[in-house]
């Protein structure tokens, strides 16, 4: 292959990868999209005698424009506003409040556990795991533990005060 037509092979390929890495996060692509643009300007010495550190530079800045453009523009694109999250999540909480209060209340499966569903208890749709085993749906429950998000259930045969 003459070293023009590996030099655009290098850059194209090189500006693919990196691109694709937005989209497919893991750095695998941009590290070979990284190695591609290496093997550019290395061929840019050969394919452009004389003008070798010249088009080595050309790609870095092309690289640096392309870094300004895509924070300044990016974000404020479709596709990036449907990436990146809307609002501030200052006050956002990992756990729910209040469910350590349900332990010895009853309820009603809402769907099939195995080992986790759903189910209502005090008025609440709350996402619930059993015991041990598998309860069906409609049968009447007792929460047993509550360890942060997790609300353990087993079946019982007092009726649910749902």
């Amino acid at each position: 292959m003459e070293p023009l037509h590996l030099f655009i092979v290098f850059l194209v390929t090189g500006l693919i990868f990196i691109g694709a890495e937005i989209f497919v996060p893991g750095g695998i692509l941009g590290v070979f999209g990284g190695l591609a643009l290496i093997g550019a300007c290395v061929t840019g010495f050969t394919a452009f005698p004389g003008y070798g550190a010249v088009v080595a530079l050309g790609i870095i800045a092309l690289i640096g424009v392309a870094i300004f453009l895509w924070i300044r523009l990016f974000p404020n694109s479709s596709v990036g506003r449907r990436m990146t999250v809307a609002r501030d999540l200052h006050d956002a909480k990992a756990t729910e409040t209040g469910l350590s209060e349900l332990i010895g209340k009853t309820g009603s499966t809402l769907s099939d556990l195995h080992p986790g569903g759903y189910a209502t208890i005090e008025n609440k749709r709350i996402d619930v795991i059993t015991q041990g085993g598998m309860i069906s749906k409609g049968e009447s429950i007792v929460v047993v533990e509550v360890e942060g998000n997790r609300v353990v259930v087993r079946k019982t045969d007092t009726p649910a005060n749902t």
